[in-house]
């Protein structure tokens, strides 16, 4: 007799998340990962139909979930989410920042703008900065808030775009300082850094992410499922003794220089 499949255990029962940029990829499926395990989660993104979507698979799966215009570049737009999330669901237990931009480097970095350099850097750092500036009271009184960005490993090493690049690299500075001033207040703050991450942005450039596979130590990219059970990790008390930690979630690249030593083995 083959048994029955494990339920996944409701870790987030009576919480209530806000994740930015929800309506695909990795803030979509993180979205749906949270809602499965028992969340009220609202879902916001610059595109309402891309947001609606995603709310309307939550809860016809069975789970509870809400929609909402929001341009994190925008304090007003972030404040009125936050308001939103805390008036749907009663309270604000975790924020998910996974917001970003990124712009196009130009071949020569002295033709690089200053509209796509402060675009790159206001959504993907600043974004964060102030949804975690306005989630924060509502944190702190949930006895047991949480917040999670995503970076990049562009973070860490180069992989190329400079604005975006050092924008995430950013972020993982104000995960650490932001950790220091809200741990006393009963509030986690961390970091989750993926490598490449099959989504709609490599939509088309499939043979880039084959290459892209093979320089993998585990021999593919990632999904945005691999992301999102990190964030589930970090946002639940399985991680109560944990903050201002950036977590790799990379296959390895950032380990294991795999075409140095595929150049190295060549006869």
């Amino acid at each position: 007799m083959t048994p029955a499949p494990a339920q996944t255990p409701a870790r987030f029962a009576g919480y209530s998340v806000l994740i930015t940029a929800a309506g695909q990829g990795i803030g979509a499926a993180t979205a749906r990962r949270l809602a499965a395990e028992g969340a009220a989660v609202l879902v916001t993104d610059l595109d309402a139909k891309r947001a609606a979507h995603t709310a309307a698979a939550i809860r016809e799966a069975g789970g509870t979930a809400e929609s909402l215009v929001c341009d994190v570049a925008d304090r007003a737009a972030v404040e009125a989410a936050v308001a939103h999330a805390v008036s749907a669901f009663g309270r604000l237990d975790v924020l998910v920042n996974n917001a970003y931009a990124a712009g196009q480097d130009t071949p020569l970095f002295e033709d690089e703008t200053d509209e796509v350099w402060e675009r790159d850097l206001d959504i993907t750092l600043s974004g964060p900065f102030r949804c975690a500036r306005a989630a924060l009271p509502h944190l702190v009184a949930s006895g047991r808030g949480a917040i999670v960005t995503i970076g990049s490993v562009n973070g860490e090493q180069d992989f190329g775009g400079h604005a975006y690049s050092a924008a995430k690299a950013g972020l993982t500075s104000l995960t650490r300082t932001l950790a220091g001033h809200a741990g006393p207040r009963g509030v986690r703050v961390n970091l989750v850094a993926p490598g490449t991450i099959r989504t709609d942005a490599w939509a088309g450039r499939d043979a880039e992410l084959d290459r892209a596979a093979a320089l993998y130590p585990l021999g593919r990219v990632g999904t945005p499922e691999d992301i999102a059970s990190a964030v589930a990790f970090l946002a639940s008390t399985d991680a109560a003794w944990i903050t201002g930690t950036t977590l790799r979630v990379d296959g390895g690249i950032l380990a294991v220089n795999t075409g140095f030593r595929q150049a190295m083995a060549q006869p």
